[in-house]
């Protein structure tokens, strides 16, 4: 059951990921920006149309990726996946249970987040996803597969193995455990937590690789208070 419960997550906090177009997963255009075709695809080179954003940029993608549309609505459907599911059974069912199991699943994300864009800049790493501007399939879902525990980093953009993407999903989910969590729930259960958080931000990523169409789709609609939009043309708009 708890796999089952999984895997529908997954593919909901797909679709939400592609439509509330999560900023991290942005492609930089506009002033100081660059095409989604002028990213290299998963192979670890250099860029050199790469331009690494400023720090306003960052903290406007991190307020928007940590407190807007995308993370309240994933909660908000979270949390119903746990009150269907009783889970966990302490904080029982009506209103206030619904507020606490929506309060945790709010709660881990902003953690990871913030953790995953605090250890970003401490590491001088680009926390946000680039398009893949390769051709085919699986070129391109190797791409947003591997960026999944990559970043960029440097002036040049090159790729390197992210900590913090693999850090964050486990802080957000040990935070709750030792936090806020009935006392039965330990480390194993914020492991196993961590790992399908892991696999949701696969799943963002495929998603926004795939799936996103263009400025004047309800996607670009819901992501008007971003800074980091798509480009408003491209061979794959």
């Amino acid at each position: 059951m708890k796999l089952v419960t999984a895997i529908m997550l997954l593919s909901t906090l797909t679709a939400l990921g592609a439509i509330s177009e999560s900023s991290r997963a942005q492609t930089i255009t506009g002033e100081g920006g660059l095409p989604p075709e002028a990213v290299v695809a998963a192979s670890g080179r250099t860029d050199s149309s790469y331009t690494r954003p400023t720090y306003k940029k960052m903290a406007d993608n991190y307020l928007f990726d940590a407190f807007g549309p995308y993370p309240i609505g994933a909660a908000a459907f979270s949390a119903g996946i746990g009150q269907a599911n009783n889970t966990p059974p302490e904080w029982r069912q009506g209103f206030e249970g619904y507020s606490k199991r929506f309060g945790s699943d709010f709660g881990i994300a902003a953690v990871s987040t913030t953790t995953r864009y605090g250890l970003s800049q401490v590491l001088k790493q680009d926390a946000i996803y680039y398009r893949c501007g390769c051709d085919g399939v699986v070129q391109r879902l190797g791409h947003a597969m591997i960026s999944t525990l990559t970043a960029r980093r440097g002036e040049d953009g090159h790729r390197v193995f992210s900590i913090p993407d693999l850090v964050a999903p486990y802080a957000g989910s040990m935070t709750a455990v030792y936090g806020w969590y009935p006392g039965r729930y330990g480390a194993k259960d914020a492991f196993r937590s961590g790992n399908y958080s892991l696999l949701i931000s696969l799943g963002e990523n495929i998603a926004l690789e795939f799936v996103y169409r263009g400025p004047r789709s309800l996607f670009h609609h819901l992501h008007l208070r971003n800074a980091h939009r798509r480009p408003e043309s491209g061979p794959r708009q």
